[in-house]
């Protein structure tokens, strides 16, 4: 796996794939830089190095040229998160971005518009890749996020560099994060798995079993496994058509040795309202008319005892609606429980849209070992799936 580290980039500029595809409020004020501040070591090692850094990134789905989707809207972020001046230029391709890219001076770092102003971008065109290659020297590839589109910029930009392409430092702890969990973590390994579909994380489960422990099923989908096993859930959601497959995952789970927790009590609402009227219950037996939305007292115990015993946790999806205050406990002590273990030794990884969400908003960041920027990435890998980005650097 070739990395950053097997490259000096003195006088060479270096053409990175970065993921900047922030939020922007109503003024277009970067309202989450996360993204930009995870790509400023790949950044500052090519300018130590004596390089120069061409960033070329999406942000948005723009249908054409779009001036809300212009990146020339985060320039002054990405300089005060870098500290270094950020030059701008309105193309991304041809005679401006390849003048811009060859007056760019070692130190230095340009910022290239919207890849996706053009259509070519995500219908990975060989020619749009070959006018990109032309703007560096060595193709380096550190955004994780759209590891898994075989866009123009993310994949077949790499065939026009077949000695002089890489992982940034992001992509290359990304995939040594998710190898950790899939091959090479201490054992027993833990896989949390929440969140609203079973449907959504099926090829997940199916992947995961023959290399976990522990599987921990939380959050809206464990009642389609209660229902499929005869409890009663009154309101709750449930996956009527996915019952089977509960049961078939179970089985799979059992000939494999896994040992499958899902909640035991659960708090239950009259209504899907923060100031909904609330019981604690049994979770095979929720009264007609009330919800299951968030994990008991005794779920949350239970599944302490099975962090603090796992060297290596997954974690993925929240174990209620933990966006409403008064349904957040189950995930805010799983997240305590995560980083507890963590603090012992243990390796957390968490990733998917709604886990990042909660680890952010109750301030667990820093004390997991490490959140994954990639949703739909960090998923397909965890399927099993080869990402076309990741790919086409290693070929």
């Amino acid at each position: 796996m070739k990395t950053l580290n097997d490259f000096n980039f003195e006088n060479k500029k270096a053409l990175i794939r970065v993921d900047f595809n922030v939020p922007l409020n109503e003024k277009f004020e970067v309202t989450d830089a996360t993204r930009i501040v995870s790509a400023k070591p790949t950044i500052i090692k090519i300018l130590e190095d004596g390089g120069s850094c061409i960033l070329m990134s999406h942000l948005g789905r723009p249908k054409g040229v779009q001036d809300e989707f212009s990146l020339r809207h985060i320039v002054d972020k990405v300089e005060d998160i870098l500290g270094v001046e950020v030059k701008f230029v309105d193309a991304c391709v041809g005679e401006k971005a390849e003048a811009a890219a060859a007056d760019l001076k070692p130190g230095e770092i340009l910022l290239l518009e919207n890849l996706r102003f053009h259509k070519e971008e995500t219908a990975g065109d060989l020619e749009f890749s070959k006018q990109l290659s032309k703007l560096g020297d060595i193709y380096v590839n550190d955004a994780f996020g759209t590891a898994h589109r075989a866009h123009a910029s993310t994949t077949i930009i790499a065939q026009f560099f077949p000695e002089k392409k890489c992982f940034g430092y992001l992509l290359a702890q990304e995939i040594e994060s998710i190898e950790k969990v899939m091959k090479t973590g201490e054992k027993p390994v833990l896989a949390v798995l929440g969140g609203a579909k079973v449907s959504s994380k099926i090829t997940i489960i199916e992947n995961i079993l023959d290399k976990v422990d522990h599987l921990i099923i939380g959050g809206g989908m464990s009642f389609t496994f209660i229902k499929a096993q005869g409890g009663k859930i009154g309101n709750s959601i449930c996956e009527d058509d996915k019952q089977e497959l509960a049961l078939e995952i179970l089985k799979q789970a059992k000939a494999k040795n896994v040992q499958v927790h899902i909640p035991v009590d659960v708090v239950a609402a009259d209504a899907f309202s923060n100031d909904a009227n609330t019981q604690i219950v049994d979770i095979t037996n929720i009264p007609d008319g009330w919800e299951g939305v968030d994990a008991g007292p005794k779920s949350i115990a239970m599944f302490h005892d099975v962090v603090m015993q796992s060297k290596t946790i997954l974690w993925n999806g929240p174990l209620g609606v933990f966006e409403m205050e008064k349904f957040a406990k189950g995930t805010i002590e799983l997240g305590n429980s995560i980083a507890e273990a963590t603090k012992n030794g243990a390796f957390s990884l968490v990733g998917g849209g709604d886990s990042v969400a909660a680890v952010k908003q109750f301030g667990f960041e820093d004390k997991v070992s490490y959140v994954s920027t990639g949703g739909g990435a960090m998923l397909e890998s965890l399927e099993g799936k080869t990402l076309p980005g990741i790919a086409a650097i290693l070929e």
